[in-house]
C-alpha cells in the first residue's frame, strides 16, 4: 500500500501532554486517529493508512498562566492575528484604540465556537510566523518524517497545510505525487498569505515544484479556510471541492478525511 503522511493542525498539544510529553507517542496516537478517520470514510477492513502524522504542537505552545482573561492572555503578535483574521471573518473592520482593548471586545463578540477556534488559532499561527526558530524546526520535524517514508500522498490539515506548503518549496528534493489540503488557511489575507516562505509574487504563490498534483478540500463555513477557494491566490491547483461539514465542528480534522469527499483521489493509491 502506498504510504501516506499526514501534517496536523492547530490545537494539538493535548496530544503531547497526553503522552506524558513524549513526541512520539503523541504522533502514534493521533495517527490512530486519523486511520479510524479514514477508514470511517473508505470503509472495507480495519488498516494502516498513515505511515506517519508529523506532529509538531510540542514546538508552538506554551503553558499559559491560570485564571488569566483570554484578552490579557494573549501576547501582542496573538492580538494582531486575532485583529487581521477577525477583520477577514467580517467582524471589527477598523483597529481602534489599544490593541489589548480591542482584542477582548473581538472575543466578546464572535460567538462560541469562534472563540474556541481564536483561543487555539490565534497563538499557534503568531507563533509559527513570528518566531524564526520554531519556524525552521517544525518544517524540520515535516521534512524528517517526508524523508522518513518518501509518500506519494501527503495530506495536510489547517495549519499543517501552511507548514507543508513551506516545507515542500525549502526543500525541492522531496517529491510528491499527491498533496491534499484541508480547511487550509493559505489564503487568508493580512494574516498567512503574505508572510508565506516563499513570499507571493505579484499576489500569487505557487505550487511547491515537488508536488504533482494538488487538491484543495474546504467547507464553505470553515472560518480557518477564507477563502476557502485557493486558486485566485495559487497558481498550481489542480481541483478544489467545497463541502459542508458539522456546522460545530467544521474544522476538524475527523470530518474532513471522514466525509468522503478525499476518497477519490485516494482509492487509486490505495488499491
Amino acid at each position: 500500500m502506498t504510504a501516506i503522511v499526514g501534517v496536523h493542525g492547530i490545537g494539538k498539544y493535548k496530544y503531547y501532554l497526553e503522552a506524558g510529553n513524549d513526541v512520539a507517542r503523541a504522533a502514534a496516537a493521533m495517527r490512530a486517529k486519523w486511520d479510524n478517520y479514514l477508514h470511517a470514510s473508505l470503509g472495507g477492513e480495519t488498516r494502516a493508512y498513515f505511515a506517519e502524522v508529523a506532529y509538531f504542537a510540542h514546538l508552538l505552545n506554551e503553558p499559559r498562566p491560570p485564571g488569566v482573561r483570554e484578552a490579557e492572555a494573549m501576547r501582542v503578535r496573538e492580538q494582531m492575528v486575532l485583529a487581521a483574521w477577525a477583520k477577514e471573518l467580517g467582524v471589527g473592520e477598523h483597529l481602534t484604540g489599544a490593541l489589548k482593548t480591542f482584542a477582548g471586545w473581538l472575543l466578546d463578540r464572535l460567538d462560541g465556537r469562534a472563540v474556541a477556534f481564536a483561543k487555539l488559532f490565534c497563538p499557534e499561527v503568531a507563533t509559527y510566523l513570528a518566531d524564526a526558530g520554531r519556524r525552521e524546526k517544525v518544517r524540520g520535524l515535516v521534512a524528517a518524517s517526508l524523508r522518513r517514508h518518501r509518500p506519494k500522498v501527503v495530506i495536510a490539515h489547517s495549519l499543517g497545510s501552511v507548514v507543508t506548503y513551506e516545507t515542500l518549496w525549502a526543500n525541492p528534493d522531496i517529491e510528491v505525487e499527491l498533496l491534499i489540503t484541508l480547511g487550509s488557511p493559505l489564503g487568508m489575507r493580512n494574516v498567512i498569505f503574505e508572510k508565506l516562505l516563499p513570499a507571493p509574487i505579484e499576489g500569487r504563490g505557487e505550487r511547491p515544484r515537488g508536488v504533482g498534483r494538488w487538491v484543495n478540500i474546504a467547507d464553505k463555513d470553515d472560518i480557518a479556510a477564507i477563502p476557502p477557494e485557493l486558486r485566485e491566490s495559487f497558481a498550481g491547483v489542480d481541483e478544489e471541492q467545497l463541502v459542508n461539514l458539522d456546522w460545530i465542528d467544521f474544522h476538524t480534522a475527523g470530518k474532513y478525511l471522514g466525509c468522503g469527499a478525499l476518497n477519490p483521489y485516494l482509492r487509486p493509491y490505495l488499491a
